[in-house]
């Protein structure tokens, strides 16, 4: 912060002079007809919030003439933040937590697709003991929560023994952090696992479990088949359905125009959310909108992971400049179909980079995808629209009456807030700065097998 802000003990003040996206902030504003903004490019509203009791009791946008309210409540303290950027809490809705913070004893040498899958099977071989699974995912969530997340989802690895240990692993932690973090688990298989028994079974586990259907559809003969037979697993057990597909830069795979197809032809009544859907971005003008206007009838939402994606794909041709890692985010976003950035994996062989930071998703979304200003609608592809598809009453916007959980950045404007790294934020928890901080990689050293000198 450039200036430390103080705030009271009991939790009852005024924040003062907020910058804050008005599409994230849930009040009716009735500005002069000759009311002039600064900077409108920036999509940045000036508000001033009461909060109390660890909720939101009143927010006024300056300018509405309600400002004098404000004098009169001599007794409640003031916070003047000078035009601070807030915004709501983060929601990180695709990640690989099992997976975490391996890239120190698995790394990935050549930095493909099939090289990440390679590595993460020979760790899984090598690393079966829960409590390596317990540190590396809890020490992922205690970076998400210090940098300001409510609520994360998670692809875990459900084949097998090791499926059964990793959901049970995630299912203490989703105990122990409950009072932090919302979590949920989607179990993640090759899709031809459903056409088996043990898919069956594991559906019947996501119904006791509190999970969900997912996994990875690749293109191909059977994928109807097994498409159908998901549908059906999870229409019968009122289960959401998350699937990775067409992670890759092949104009051919189009999975996800199948997994529209087929959630309309059987009149599919869950969520389906997926995930990735690069070669969208290398097909023809035709073969886009015929898919988008498919997943817009099925209402499924999409989620760009273009962080990971831009490290694996693309590797065919090393020598030059390729396409890789982004869908056709302004197409989905202009035809109103749910948009979300998160942050998929973090330190592992598919990317050895990321911190489980909502912002840094956002940042480099904002540049991987050419997200032009206005920047607030870009805002809510980290928490307000991820919020409501997990069904997060009360997260990803301001409004009264709802949890005073936010996030106060330095930065006063967009262009401060992705130039500079924002690592002095304050984080508010139910009204109250956190001021916690990432854990140092060195807690992970002894799990890792590394000595003292890190070797």
């Amino acid at each position: 912060m450039s200036s430390p802000l103080a705030f009271p003990s009991d939790g009852h003040y005024w924040l003062k002079n907020a910058h804050i996206p008005p599409n994230l902030v849930k009040i009716q504003v009735n500005f002069p007809e000759n009311c002039q903004f600064p900077r409108p490019w920036e999509d940045l509203g000036l508000y001033h919030l009461e909060i109390a009791d660890g909720k939101i009791k009143n927010i006024i946008a300056v300018g509405q003439g309600e400002e004098s309210d404000l004098v009169t409540h001599d007794d409640v303290p003031r916070v003047d933040l000078s035009k601070r950027m807030i915004l709501p809490c983060f929601v990180d809705m695709h990640t690989h937590l099992d997976k975490g913070h391996i890239w120190g004893r698995s790394p990935n040498g050549d930095g493909t697709f099939a090289g990440a899958i390679a590595s993460t099977q020979r760790d899984a071989a090598n690393h079966q003991q829960p409590e390596d699974v317990y540190r590396r995912m809890e020490f992922g969530l205690r970076c998400s929560y210090a940098h300001g997340t409510v609520a994360v989802r998670t692809h875990l690895e459900s084949a097998g023994q090791r499926g059964q240990m990793v959901w049970e692993v995630f299912r203490q932690l989703r105990q122990t952090w409950a009072d932090r973090l919302t979590l949920q688990g989607v179990a993640m298989v090759i899709t031809d696992y459903y056409l088996t028994p043990e898919g069956e079974k594991l559906a019947d586990q996501m119904t006791e479990w509190g999970g969900i259907l997912g996994g990875v559809a690749y293109a191909g003969p059977q994928v109807e088949a097994q498409l159908t037979r998901l549908f059906s697993l999870a229409q019968a057990r009122n289960l959401a359905i998350d699937l990775h597909v067409d992670e890759n830069g092949d104009r051919r795979s189009r999975v996800l125009h199948q997994v529209a197809a087929i959630a309309l032809k059987i009149g599919f009544t869950g969520q389906i959310v997926c995930g990735h859907c690069c070669s969208l971005d290398v097909q023809s003008p035709q073969q886009v909108q015929q898919t988008l206007d498919l997943v817009k009838q099925a209402n499924i939402a999409i989620i760009s992971l273009p962080l990971c994606n831009l490290y694996l794909q693309g590797r065919d041709r090393p020598q030059e400049p390729a396409w890789r890692g982004i869908t056709k985010v302004h197409g989905i976003q202009a035809q109103g179909i749910p948009l979300v950035f998160a942050s998929d994996n973090c330190r592992d062989p598919f990317f050895p980079f990321g911190d489980h930071d909502g912002l840094e998703v956002l940042n480099q979304s904002v540049r991987i995808g050419q997200l032009d200003p206005p920047y607030g609608r870009w805002c809510a592809t980290v928490n307000h629209t991820p919020a409501q598809l997990m069904g997060l009453a009360g997260h990803g916007c301001l409004a009264v009456d709802v949890p005073a959980d936010f996030v106060i950045f330095p930065a006063r404007y967009f262009s401060e807030l992705f130039s500079r790294s924002q690592g002095d934020r304050l984080v508010m928890r139910r009204g109250k700065p956190t001021h916690h901080r990432p854990p140092e990689y060195q807690e992970l050293d002894n799990l890792m097998g590394f000595g003292a000198m890190g070797s």
